[in-house]
């Protein structure tokens, strides 16, 4: 179920009127993938990932991307174990969503990732597979389609 930081529903009446863009986040310690897509065509679409080190995010690419899309909301996965407790990840996905809050004055609502970054790999290598991709999976491709995968969950559960 999507959570927000606020702790309001992740979609509501705004999702189903207005197109809206939304910004999706695969947080990681080393990368953050990110997806953009729109509450029409409920598609999403890759961006990159945005590097990580010991003092965080490289926000200056996160700057650039929110100048770019000019999302209405922020969308963020919180990874979670198996058996839905908290990960070792958790916390920082909780920071990073509130620190975009902060930052951006902008909605981030969390969202269940558990296997996405499995689910995008498959997704990847089918791909190259087929033909319809060429060069070899790389795990920033991966983090990027994870994202893509958050915020398709986001559009299936929360809007």
């Amino acid at each position: 179920m999507p959570r927000s930081l606020s702790e309001s529903p992740a979609g509501g009446a705004a999702a189903r009127g207005t197109p809206r863009i939304v910004l999706a986040f695969d947080f990681g310690h080393r990368r953050i993938g990110v997806a953009t897509g729109d509450t029409v065509s409920r598609t999403a679409a890759p961006q990159g990932t945005v590097p990580t080190g010991p003092g965080g995010p490289r926000w200056a690419a996160i700057d650039a991307l929110l100048r770019e899309w000019r999302p209405a909301l922020l969308v963020v996965g919180l990874p979670y174990n198996v058996d839905g407790s908290d990960s070792a990840m958790t916390a920082g996905a909780r920071s990073f969503a509130a620190e975009l809050e902060r930052r951006y004055l902008t909605r981030a609502v969390l969202i269940d990732e558990r296997y996405s970054s499995r689910e995008a790999e498959a997704r990847l290598k089918a791909a190259r597979e087929s033909g319809l991709r060429r060069r070899r999976v790389v795990k920033a491709d991966v983090d990027a389609g994870a994202a893509c995968v958050i915020l398709e969950r986001w559009f299936s559960e929360g809007t």
